[in-house]
């Protein structure tokens, strides 16, 4: 960048800045956290350790937030005063600022990005489903690269991530898996990953070296905490337990473990079986079915809106909402934005942020 380039962009960081601090009000941030400690000091406070959990991290949410804000305002401040006592002839100095203004250009855009996850259940944890499609042996093996590519992007993002059912191909590969995802955000990211995932690769159990096409589909859903009221009458549910299949030991595999919950209402079902526990296991099926019931209701409301419903549609040809193609030419390409990249392996890798941000940017321009 130029020296005029410079002025501009930094006019434009601004301007952003004002934006993000408009949305992140810092005086009302550390209101909430003095709210939040003098709960801290309450005798009966630690009696409730979900509740001292959910305290905790949204004392360090908040207090990371204004850290962050902090920090851009510091940067622009320096890169500022910097460039004003410069001049157009400052080559090396206009150099190094234009360095530092490019990273600081992508920390204000991540950070506005954040602003706009202000949907009701954008800071929730999330409940990540992946289940193979169409394609029989191959599209287990996608959902389980799909799996893996998650689960390095949540390395990436700092996420704690939980097995809550896991049904292991016939052949090879996975079924179907659901994770529990912890973090700021998760669902408000994750949200932009509900719909089909399109594979096309020369086929590893395909003898004759046959290009073929997988599909498989990714649900997201917000955890739903404690203090969200859903009823929902026993009358209502259909329990039964079985025998947990894959790996996970004899206790897991010899005892009636797994639990499978029905919604007989809505049809719902969910299934969990990876702890040892026939208690854990109901528990954590319970709290699935409270999320996909509290999902429905937003549904309902937002008939119209995508921002909840998502674009989850049949497993199969015309229904996808990213491609990645292996072969004959590489690229991943999501069809609802158009963003695209030909570094499939880096994709595969987990770096699949940049298109979490264009959905969410242009979902919330249309």
């Amino acid at each position: 960048m130029d020296y005029f380039d410079i002025k501009n962009s930094l006019q434009d960081v601004q301007k952003r800045l004002g934006d993000i601090q408009a949305v992140f009000d810092v005086s009302l941030l550390q209101a909430e956290i003095k709210s939040l400690q003098a709960q801290q000091t309450q005798p009966n406070f630690f009696n409730d350790q979900k509740n001292v959990q959910r305290v905790g991290q949204r004392i360090n949410f908040l207090e990371k937030t204004i850290s962050k804000i902090d920090n851009l305002k510091f940067r622009y401040s320096a890169i500022n005063d910097v460039f004003l006592d410069c001049t157009e002839n400052d080559i090396d100095i206009l150099k190094d600022l234009s360095t530092e203004l490019n990273t600081l250009t992508s920390d204000v855009e991540e950070m506005m990005l954040l602003a706009l996850l202000n949907d009701k259940y954008d800071k929730n944890n999330a409940i990540l489903t992946i289940q193979s499609g169409a394609g029989g042996t191959e599209a287990c093996d996608w959902a389980q690269m799909l799996e893996r590519m998650y689960l390095r992007y949540f390395e990436k993002q700092n996420f704690k991530v939980a097995v809550l059912d896991r049904q292991e191909g016939d052949e090879a590969g996975i079924k179907s898996v659901t994770l529990s995802v912890y973090g700021d955000y998760a669902y408000g990211y994750l949200k932009a990953e509900k719909g089909v995932h399109r594979l096309v690769r020369i086929s590893p159990f395909d003898s004759n070296a046959r290009r073929h096409t997988s599909f498989a589909s990714v649900e997201v859903m917000p955890e739903i905490d404690d203090d969200v009221q859903i009823d929902i009458p026993e009358t209502d549910l259909r329990i039964d337990t079985f025998h947990a299949g894959g790996h996970g030991g004899q206790g897991v595999n010899t005892t009636d473990s797994a639990v499978r919950i029905k919604h007989l209402p809505t049809g719902i079902i969910v299934t969990c079986q990876n702890e040892r526990s026939q208690i854990q296991n109901k528990q954590n099926a319970l709290n699935v079915l409270k999320s996909k019931l509290a999902e429905l209701e937003e549904q309902k409301r937002l008939q119209d809106s995508k921002e909840i419903q998502g674009t989850l549609k049949k497993i199969e040809w015309g229904s996808q909402i990213r491609s990645y193609v292996f072969c004959p030419y590489t690229m991943v390409k999501d069809h609802r934005t158009d963003f695209e990249t030909s570094d499939v392996a880096r994709v595969m890798d987990g770096d699949i942020q940049d298109f979490i941000n264009e959905y969410l940017r242009q979902s919330k321009i249309s």
